[in-house]
């Protein structure tokens, strides 16, 4: 009986890979590490440096002596910071909601073709090229009731017009808002533009051919359909307002008083000039607890819709 033998597997070789090939693969790499580099150090390490000091005994400068949660007590025991976080709501919602529904309203405008598109646009996203302590100081001289608008409008004439929202404790932090809202409205109005400029026109004219009004196609079909640019829109602006320094500092310098505390500025205070460094860096764990706890569902959100 004949026994027959089985054919030997032959393995294909692989190709071998020339210099330039692998110069080709590996040179993105090798161009991104320095950054890469960088943005572990100097934000992660940080972040990390900056959890671990608020752990400690730290006054003036970083002692690694450990102190348990002692900055966390101390820190929600102080009534500048229950002030802080009342400004923060007070100014996120307001900042949030005016900035989304400007944004909105501009960007509806923008969208019906009109001829001054071209120049309009750039003027509406001027004010975000700014740095937010040019604006500051610009609304600081244009709300000043010595220098700016009170004084002007009592210069033409208006005698009884009073405007010292920048001087009253009352109301110094809504000028915060006004600033705020006048920079990033224009970059809303640009996320949202890009959004009604990528719908199918189809949906609409068949929606127009039912004999739908304007109104109910942009209220049951066109907005429902911007929903992640609602969601990316509130996650930038909650960023922003979150790690508001430098407009405040260039507009109320956290004053009258402490009207226009926020938890960055408080955080700089306890840090740098009240000495308390564990203290400040528990405030800015706080601080990165509420980025995180924006972030994080959001980018489950996008992570389970394109698994989907």
């Amino acid at each position: 009986m004949t026994t027959i033998e089985p054919m030997p597997v032959i393995t294909p070789e692989r190709p071998r890979k020339s210099f330039a090939d692998t110069l080709r693969n590996g040179l993105p790499k090798l161009v991104l590490a320095p950054s890469f580099a960088v943005i572990l150090i100097f934000v992660y390490g940080f972040i990390l440096w900056t959890i671990t000091l608020s752990f400690t005994t730290s006054r003036i400068l970083p002692v690694y002596k450990w102190g348990g949660f002692d900055a966390y007590f101390r820190l929600w025991s102080q009534p500048n910071w229950y002030v802080a976080m009342q400004n923060l709501a007070i100014f996120g919602i307001l900042y949030i909601a005016l900035c989304t529904a400007i944004g909105l309203f501009i960007a509806i405008l923008m969208d019906q073709r009109i001829r001054a598109e071209g120049v309009l646009r750039p003027i509406f996203l001027y004010p975000m090229a700014l740095s937010f302590v040019v604006t500051g100081t610009a609304w600081k001289w244009f709300l000043n009731p010595g220098l700016g608008l009170e004084h002007t409008m009592r210069n033409l004439g208006w005698e009884s017009f009073t405007f010292d929202w920048l001087v009253n404790p009352n109301m110094a932090i809504y000028t915060v808002v006004i600033a705020g809202v006048w920079q990033a409205s224009g970059f809303i109005m640009a996320m949202f533009l890009a959004g009604l400029r990528g719908i199918d026109g189809e949906i609409i004219k068949a929606a127009q051919i039912d004999g739908a009004s304007t109104v109910s196609i942009y209220r049951r079909i066109i907005i429902p359909l911007l929903r992640p640019v609602f969601l990316s829109a509130f996650i930038v602006l909650a960023h922003m307002a979150i790690k508001s320094y430098d407009l405040v500092i260039a507009l109320t310098g956290g004053g009258p008083g402490n009207a226009t505390e926020l938890p960055s500025t408080f955080m700089y205070s306890y840090t740098f000039n009240r000495n308390q460094m564990n203290v400040g860096s528990a405030s800015a764990v706080m601080m990165l607890m509420g980025i995180t706890a924006i972030i994080v569902p959001y980018l489950y959100s996008e992570l389970r819709e394109k698994k989907q």
